[in-house]
């Protein structure tokens, strides 16, 4: 058997963080066993713009490095994989149960149908619909349809069966059919619900396990009776728990009035921060737009995408009780379903920051510097066509900043050494302590200045030695300059080490900040 299986996102216009780490656990499944990972979309809601909704889901697969070998964009030997172009198959399978009595026209209207539900209710007793539509002679229910009389299309359920299925994850399951009432599976215009076209399009597409999030599990016994109403073999399934938000134990979600309150939470505002810090940077709206629940987000504020599927796979899954940092190909040769866990899985943001950090570490200087570029373009520090001398000052800087560097934005944390000498900005409260109150201040930055102007050659080392022979024959402490020296050539009170700092902007540079920062006293 070749394994297939399927992510079927609906085209919302963002890829959800949970979304992706189920869709993440399918295809590790796939390539695990040299089967096939299929995309089909979900488009149900003809309203809305279906190209320019699913380019942010399936950039966010491109970014993480998951293809697909069916779907949008390549095709396959079981197109279309929109669901909008497949009413011919929910059609043909649908008159299928009509003819064979495994599914009917329900005439009730819907207050009907809820003065029955508020009744049951009031009696604590499960909701089983009244199959009044059954009863009625064929005459009458041609003459309903000539009249155009609205209506919905019924599954019908025998009610004095039991369903079960072999879950990967949540063991034997097991419903009382007894308790089900007839769902519906079409509405009166032709266009099927959610149960019933994905089990006719996993059915067509051969897929051999479902694996999806555990709300869906509810769902699995009308599927399960469905498959077997249309003659399709069932697939495996296999419910993974969903991914929590920080600190809790409820379903991470997008909604506004959520994430305002993760915004408060003590794990996941570190993340907001990042987010309120740089993407104003970038011209976005911060995290008004763009949130830590959107896949989007972690490209834009600079993680790595080795960091984004160590940390998803661990949402739930884990190989043993030591083994943290895995790559996609290690996920890839050990992934398997009987390790995924039952309990909610909660996204930590820290963990998330030392998976960065690790993945971050085992890169080359020349590599961070050519991902820190393309910020410092958006942001505009750095003009293109990039020169050869932006290039080197961008690694010695990355070189300089070393650790600090934890994400490919925080280069726009030291636009100090991009922004034009006229254009730099001080930290008032530091230029007031190191420059202003002093006394001496004035005076020791105005001799130093003479000596950087004859420093040859101008490299951190020789710096160094000129301010340590300096403040040895001035008979001054080393910080009563060095400081001052930070603040009026960076306009920060820190920074990477100042001697890095001094030969990354350079000698005209350096003299021309000092005499600023001199003229402001």
């Amino acid at each position: 058997m070749i394994v297939r299986t399927r992510f079927a996102p609906s085209p919302t216009g963002y890829m959800h963080i949970g979304g992706m780490r189920t869709a993440l656990f399918n295809w590790l499944w796939a390539r695990h066993n040299g089967g096939r990972f299929i995309l089909r979309i979900d488009d149900t809601d003809r309203e809305r713009n279906v190209d320019e909704a699913l380019a942010p889901i399936l950039h966010a697969f491109r970014w993480l490095g998951l293809d697909w070998d069916e779907g949008p964009e390549i095709g396959g030997p079981h197109a279309p994989y929109f669901q909008s172009k497949r009413n011919d198959f929910y059609r043909a399978a649908l008159n299928q149960l009509l003819r064979d009595g495994l599914a009917y026209r329900d005439f009730d209207p819907p207050e009907v149908t809820q003065a029955d539900r508020e009744a049951a209710e009031r009696e604590k007793r499960p909701f089983l619909n009244i199959r009044r539509s059954l009863d009625l002679s064929d005459s009458l229910r041609q003459q309903y349809l000539d009249e155009g009389r609205p209506y919905v299309v019924r599954f019908l359920v025998d009610r004095s069966a039991k369903v079960s299925i072999e879950d990967h994850i949540r063991g034997h399951v097991e419903w009382d059919c007894g308790l089900i009432a007839d769902p519906v599976i079409c509405r009166g215009d032709g266009s099927p619900l959610y149960n019933f076209a994905t089990v006719v399009d996993d059915a067509h597409f051969e897929i051999t396990h479902v694996v999806r999030a555990e709300e869906h599990l509810t769902n699995t016994s009308v599927q399960a009776q469905l498959f077997d109403a249309l003659g399709y073999p069932r697939p495996e399934f296999a419910h993974i728990p969903f991914v929590a938000a920080p600190g809790t134990k409820e379903k991470l979600s997008k909604r506004e009035k959520k994430l305002e309150k993760y915004r408060q939470s003590p794990q996941f505002k570190k993340l907001f921060d990042i987010a309120d810090s740089i993407l104003p940077q970038l011209g976005l709206k911060s995290s008004e737009s763009l949130n830590p629940v959107m896949v989007e987000f972690y490209e834009v504020v600079g993680f790595l995408p080795d960091a984004v599927l160590n940390a998803l796979a661990r949402l739930g899954w884990s190989l043993d009780d030591k083994t943290e940092h895995m790559s996609l190909a290690f996920l890839t040769d050990h992934f398997t379903l009987d390790r995924v866990v039952k309990g909610p899985a909660g996204l930590d943001p820290d963990k998330l920051l030392a998976f960065q950090e690790h993945w971050m570490s085992r890169l080359t200087t020349s590599e961070k510097a050519d991902r820190c570029l393309p910020f410092l373009t958006k942001a505009r520090l750095v003009r293109e066509p990039i020169d050869a001398a932006t290039v080197r000052l961008v690694m010695h800087l990355v070189e300089a900043v070393g650790e600090r560097l934890k994400l490919f934005s925080d280069i726009l944390r030291y636009e100090e050494y991009f922004v034009e000498d006229d254009a730099l900005q001080y930290d008032e409260s530091a230029f007031d302590k190191r420059l202003r109150k002093p006394a001496e201040a004035a005076d020791l930055l105005r001799e130093f200045r003479d000596q950087l102007a004859a420093a040859t050659p101008f490299d951190a080392a020789t710096l160094e030695e000129t301010m340590h022979d300096w403040v040895a024959l001035r008979g001054i402490e080393i910080g009563q300059i060095i400081h001052a020296l930070r603040v009026a050539t960076t306009g920060k009170a820190v920074g990477p080490g100042m001697f890095d700092c001094l030969t990354l902007l350079g000698r005209d540079r350096c003299l021309s900040r000092i005499d600023r920062a001199l003229e402001r006293l």
